[in-house]
């Protein structure tokens, strides 16, 4: 897990950078009213990064846990879109330190238990499976936000 919580100190200490350095006519421009804005993608991140530190807490109490969230629903709800992009970067980046203080203490018999994130069907994985997931889902998405090369995940 240290592997895994030392990537993510380092995503966010390095996006945290460059998310910054993206304007606000930038963050909040639709490329389409279907799509999201990178102000609603940063959104989706933050409701991974929410969703996320329960299933890392939860399914080390519980057996299995099932804790799947709809993403539309979830950013439309939020209303991302009217929130100031600082704002916005300052809440990704302590949801993703509380997600590393989480992990670090997590117990060493824990990261092999799990949890159903499955919407339609049971999608059951470690919480060591679900956060070095998280991780790759991150750079995927902040990869597009700060416009970089596409990771695929």
């Amino acid at each position: 897990m240290k592997k895994i919580i030392h990537q993510l100190q380092q995503i966010i200490s390095s996006y945290r950078e460059q998310l910054n350095q993206v304007s606000e006519k930038d963050f909040s421009e639709k490329p389409h009213p279907d799509t999201w804005s990178k102000k609603e993608e940063l959104g989706h991140l933050i409701d991974s990064a929410h969703n996320n530190l329960r299933r890392f807490i939860v399914a080390q109490y519980e057996h299995q846990p099932k804790i799947v969230y709809d993403q539309n629903f979830w950013n439309k709800a939020a209303n991302y879109q009217e929130q100031s992009s600082d704002e916005l970067i300052t809440l990704w980046t302590l949801l993703n330190k509380q997600i590393c203080f989480v992990l670090d203490a997590l117990p060493a018999e824990s990261k092999e238990k799990m949890c159903n994130s499955g919407k339609d069907q049971p999608e059951i994985h470690t919480i060591k499976w679900l956060a070095e997931y998280y991780n790759k889902h991150l750079l995927h998405h902040l990869h597009h936000l700060v416009s970089l090369e596409k990771i695929p995940y």
